[in-house]
């Protein structure tokens, strides 16, 4: 699950694309499976994933031998397996950039919406260089990025529809289904929307503008009529409330 602060971050995001968090969140989550950064070197950095078929076509013929040679590169997709761990990934990485650091950037995908490097022109990044600096900057340079694939993308509309079927034709490509994406953000948008609900309910509740669920609805004997009768429902609702925003 996300931390606080990243889904903070992603529901700013999608309140200036006028879209639920909810959604964004379930797309957010689905692309980098729940994880805004991982430790490498005691630094925090994107996720990623290296396609070492982008690589292969990326490089000049004798850059391409020597990729192969130190297995780098593939003609084909998959051909260059992803390690476990982003560690080992973010050291892929490092070799592939000194072969060639524009081909070995621009064949990673960065961050939380897990964008290709290859998109930098196309997304109105100076070079590729700009758009890993904005991925690497931190949770909020992450959502930002993909905020602005989805915008160019135009898939905006589809994600308001709540069809994820064309959503994840538009992000992931023609074979979204075999990788079941449509189905899984569906089930994650479900679960954050679900969470959603049970976290304005806990606010209404403590506001005042509804009664605090299970609370007594008597006053004990002796004691100040409103605030001891309710006094169990509202740390009841305080409790509920502070684990959900403060789990994953």
């Amino acid at each position: 699950m996300f931390s606080k602060e990243t889904i903070r971050e992603i529901s700013a995001v999608a309140k200036s694309l006028d879209i639920e968090p909810a959604a964004l969140l379930a797309i957010a989550e689905v692309e980098s499976a729940g994880k805004a950064y991982a430790l490498v070197k005691g630094r925090k950095e994107p996720m990623i994933r290296f396609e070492g078929h982008y690589f292969d076509r990326r490089l000049s013929p004798d850059n391409r031998a020597k990729a192969r040679t130190q297995r780098l590169s593939s003609p084909n997709a998959g051909g260059v397996p992803n390690p476990k761990t982003q560690e080992a990934r973010w050291h892929l990485l490092e070799r592939a950039t000194a072969i060639d650091r524009k081909a070995a950037y621009e064949s990673v995908s960065w961050g939380l919406g897990q964008v290709m490097g290859t998109h930098w022109a196309w997304l109105g990044f100076a070079n590729v260089d700009a758009l890993v600096r904005q991925a690497r900057s931190g949770v909020a340079g992450q959502t930002r990025l993909m905020e602005r694939y989805i915008e160019k993308s135009g898939l905006v509309p589809a994600i308001r529809r709540h069809d994820w079927d064309a959503f994840a034709r538009g992000y992931n490509g023609p074979d979204y289904k075999r990788h079941a994406y449509h189905t899984k953000i569906a089930a994650a948008y479900k679960r954050y929307k679900a969470s959603e609900a049970g976290t304005e309910t806990a606010m209404t509740s403590l506001s005042g503008d509804a009664p605090a669920r299970n609370s007594p609805t008597v006053a004990l004997p002796g004691a100040p009529p409103a605030k001891t009768a309710q006094a169990g429902g509202w740390r009841a609702m305080w409790r509920k409330l502070a684990n959900f925003l403060w789990r994953g």
